[in-house]
């Protein structure tokens, strides 16, 4: 049976699938609450030391303080150089990997030192990119760059090499270029790979910034912990870390809507 061109049976399902969404959320918020409440109780019974770990009234108290000051500013600090390192770290990675595919000899001689720059901690490097490009901002991104671009690398190019074989050398058969293999086949199959590559690269810059205001920084999101920290004010770290968490959540959210863009 069908009604206003939509089946009974579809309809259900689509019913069912807003249930289920609309379970999962609730969920979700039940948890948190009954988490916050739970941490609140602790704190206030004295049971855990609010000192150490802080309390939900505290970190609201600290968040109301900071937003009439410069919360706006630390937090757009922090957006701007994660946004600017996740753009360049993913055009350099996808360029990279596009001109080792290229090349077999050039990602041959390049495998054992991307596996070696990817295993190395990209910490270790502060004290050195400091030195060579300057304390502030421009170190902070090409932090965020070191930590993304060797992930994107090695994950675009291993999805470029295992391409289907079989439509590669039909396409051959036909005469196709090595370069319009590369932007009519091999590009278009690996979109996944790319928007997969995007998800995980948001959280990477993400860390390199953090890591970046960690070592050196006058702003930002890990200025404030570092500060927080210092100073011995574990409310301020715990708002900040809570901040953090929420602005990853809203850029992963935004390459989701990129996700659904790309693929239309």
């Amino acid at each position: 049976m069908k009604s206003k061109g939509i089946s009974i049976e579809r309809k259900k399902y689509l019913r069912k699938n807003k249930l289920n969404k609309f379970l999962v959320i609730l969920t979700q918020l039940l948890i948190l609450v009954g988490f916050l409440g739970v941490w609140e109780i602790l704190a206030n019974t004295d049971l855990i030391d609010s000192f150490i770990t802080s309390q939900p009234s505290r970190i609201f108290k600290t968040f109301l303080d900071l937003s009439s000051n410069d919360l706006l500013k630390h937090i757009q600090v922090t957006i701007y150089e994660t946004l600017v390192g996740f753009c360049l770290g993913t055009i350099l990675g996808v360029l990279i990997a596009i001109i080792l595919w290229w090349s077999k000899f050039l990602a041959k001689v390049s495998e054992p030192f991307l596996v070696v720059l990817n295993s190395l901690p990209k910490v270790a490097l502060g004290p050195i990119i400091i030195i060579w490009v300057g304390s502030g901002t421009p170190a902070i991104i090409v932090m965020a760059i070191a930590i993304s671009l060797i992930v994107t690398i090695l994950e675009m190019l291993n999805g470029y090499l295992k391409t289907d074989k079989e439509i590669i050398r039909m396409a051959r058969t036909f005469n196709c270029t090595k370069f319009q293999l590369l932007t009519k086949i091999v590009i278009p199959a690996n979109i996944g790979t790319f928007i997969n590559s995007l998800k995980v690269n948001i959280g990477l810059s993400l860390v390199g910034v953090i890591s970046g205001e960690f070592l050196v920084s006058k702003a930002g999101l890990g200025y404030l912990i570092v500060y927080g920290g210092q100073v011995f004010k574990l409310d301020l770290v715990m708002t900040s870390v809570i901040i953090l968490g929420i602005v990853a959540g809203v850029m992963y959210g935004g390459v989701l809507l990129l996700e659904k863009f790309i693929r239309k």
